[in-house]
């Protein structure tokens, strides 16, 4: 069968990741960054593409595994009619050059190993020449070069444009195989010990985790996810990423395959809340300095995603080579949503910088004066159509989440300068924007006759992001509105009880053809929304599905078919595991929500 979404593990070193399948095949790895060129593409390609399987040679092998406590080292058992091994997959925080350490242990009987190494560079394009050096086999490439080390009682040899490798462990044998990349025109990279290396990796995620300050119920899926995002982070800037991968469908067989590698504005709030919240305070801080760099400039220019050191420029290109993943074509990478019009990144800027503040994140001294341009900025152009936070690849329209975060980038503007008399702004003016926003927002993108908030002026489609309404401040869970829209959309925008981010079938609202998966994190926040207009018991039942959805080492995609019963999408999905921690931080707040009989 051929693999799921959900069979995949990932492992990452804080600036790159790799994804690995249940049948010990690493087949998605881009070296040295998230948005470098794979070196192992057969997620979205075929074997030939390039991937890397460990796993026993009996066909009739049985695999289990999880993560090693809270880190992301990934243990896999394999058990076979002879004896058991297990496979230790993981990447040690980089000091120079990207490492993946794959470590062999014996733990019963003999089993006999079997390992196919592909390496094919530029998305599994091009076939590196490969040669034996001081010890280890060398693949050289244009830029790229990756050294394979592996211990001297393993037999590997060449074989169609690939490394093979046979070797037999015994109960307490070890076997480590060490792959390392390094720019071509470099001397030899610094090999690492890999058993030192293990420790030290196991010791850092300990560390890391042993800071989260959440106790509140499924601790283990918010400490799970709360890894994930970490591993998400490129460390040197601070940046997250929304995906470690491109063109994961959101329907399979269909075209809806776009790249996530970079960093969206879209999950800087919602990120750094949930980072705040678990007291993950350095991590927010980095994240927050990524933002303010990122987004310095002419307000006019602000964009809806940035590269991982803010690069600005990320055009989109297919790669037709490639077959995509269970045949979903085009393949693509860069993402030409960047040039799109998105009025709501105003407000999740402002707000993020407003929650920082509020958490005692220490001020740069220039970021007032970022926020108040971009302030004064959307005071002149709230009033004008974009295309959403859904990245419409259609025409432009008046969408009411869009007028909504312009509200909050008002609001957000005004609570600063009333809690902090030092801060220079002109509050007076910035009310009656915020005013102005409500009442235009209140009156054309409600629908009284049905009793529901729309996606735009004037329409009768519905939007899932309207969820974050109470959320957001901009009305109160009790409100009548807030109920009926929670209501409607849980009528008439749902798959079998989740949530779907807006109609696409019979609808022209984002000009492309095909539906998709429910949407995750929509899903997470109507659970949010039933909490906060007075339903905890129905929010903890839909979240409690939620975390049912998670695959065995608790990983979410970013959508979810419940026909099929499989994840679709990028994986794994920052917003999808943001989303779960802020569900699981409402819920823990819950008697902070409005009653309602």
């Amino acid at each position: 069968m051929p693999p799921r979404i959900e069979d995949y593990a990932l492992i990452g070193d804080l600036q790159t990741a790799a994804l690995v399948g249940r049948d010990g095949s690493i087949d998605w790895l881009c070296l040295p960054r998230f948005d470098s060129g794979a070196c192992f593409a057969a997620l979205i390609g075929g074997k030939d593409n390039g991937h890397w399987r460990l796993a026993p040679a009996a066909s009739d092998a049985r695999a289990t595994r999880a993560y090693r406590g809270d880190s992301l080292v990934l243990d896999t058992v394999w058990d076979t009619p002879t004896g058991s091994v297990k496979v230790t997959d993981f990447m040690p925080q980089r000091d120079r050059a990207p490492d993946v350490i794959r470590i062999v242990e014996g733990l019963h009987g003999r089993v006999e190993m079997r390992g196919v190494l592909r390496l094919r560079f530029d998305y599994g394009r091009v076939v590196p020449w490969v040669r034996h050096a001081e010890g280890c086999r060398v693949a050289i490439a244009g830029p790229d070069s990756v050294w394979l080390r592996n211990d001297p009682q393993v037999t590997t040899y060449g074989k169609d444009f690939s490394t093979r490798s046979e070797f037999t462990v015994g109960q307490g044998d070890r076997v480590a195989f060490i792959l390392t990349w390094h720019p071509s025109h470099e001397p030899r990279p610094r090999i690492i010990d890999p058993y030192d290396a293990l420790d030290c990796t196991l010791d850092d995620w300990r560390a890391w985790s042993a800071r989260c300050c959440y106790t509140g119920p499924h601790r283990d899926a918010v400490i799970r996810s709360l890894i994930t995002l970490k591993a998400l982070t490129y460390a040197p800037t601070g940046g997250i990423v929304a995906a470690p991968t491109t063109s994961l469908p959101e329907e399979l067989g269909g075209v809806r395959n776009w790249d996530y590698r970079y960093c969206w504005l879209r999950d800087a709030s919602l990120t750094l809340n949930s980072l705040l919240a678990a007291g993950y305070l350095e991590e927010a801080a980095a994240w927050r300095d990524w933002l303010l760099r990122a987004v310095a400039g002419a307000p006019e220019d602000l964009q809806i995603m940035y590269g991982l050191s803010g690069e600005r420029r990320l055009p989109e290109s297919q790669l037709p080579w490639l077959s995509g993943f269970a045949g979903s074509t085009p393949v693509r990478i860069g993402n030409a949503a960047v040039d799109q019009r998105q009025l709501d990144v105003y407000g999740e800027v402002l707000d993020s910088f407003h929650s920082a503040r509020t958490a005692g994140l220490p001020s740069e001294p220039h970021a007032w004066n970022i926020q108040r341009a971009l302030v004064d900025y959307l005071e002149s152009t709230w009033r004008d159509p974009d295309e959403g936070l859904w990245e419409i690849r259609g025409p432009r329209r008046h969408f009411v989440h869009s007028k909504v975060m312009a509200w909050v980038a008002a609001d957000r503007a005004v609570r600063t300068v009333e809690a902090h008399p030092g801060v220079r702004g002109d509050a007076t003016r910035w009310r009656a924007m915020r005013d102005a926003i409500h009442r235009e927002v209140c009156e054309k993108g409600y629908d009284a006759a049905r009793g529901t908030f729309t996606q735009s002026y004037g329409s009768t489609e519905l939007d899932a992001a309207t969820l974050l309404i109470p959320r957001l401040g901009f009305l109160p869970g009790s409100d009548p509105r807030v109920i009926g829209t929670v209501d409607t959309i849980r009528d008439e925008l749902t798959h079998d009880g989740l949530v779907r981010r807006y109609a696409t079938d019979g609808s022209s609202v984002d000009g492309l053809p095909g539906g998709e998966g429910t949407f995750l994190v929509c899903s997470f926040w109507l659970a949010e929304a039933l909490q906060l207009t007075g339903r905890p018991a129905e929010a903890r039942a839909l979240f409690e599905r939620l975390l049912a959805l998670r695959n065995d080492v608790g990983l979410l995609a970013e959508e979810y078919d419940p026909a099929a019963g499989r994840q679709l999408g990028n994986f794994p999905q920052a917003f999808s595991h943001v989303g779960l921690v802020g569900t699981a931080l409402t819920l823990l707040d819950g008697a902070g929500s409005d009653a309602r009989p």
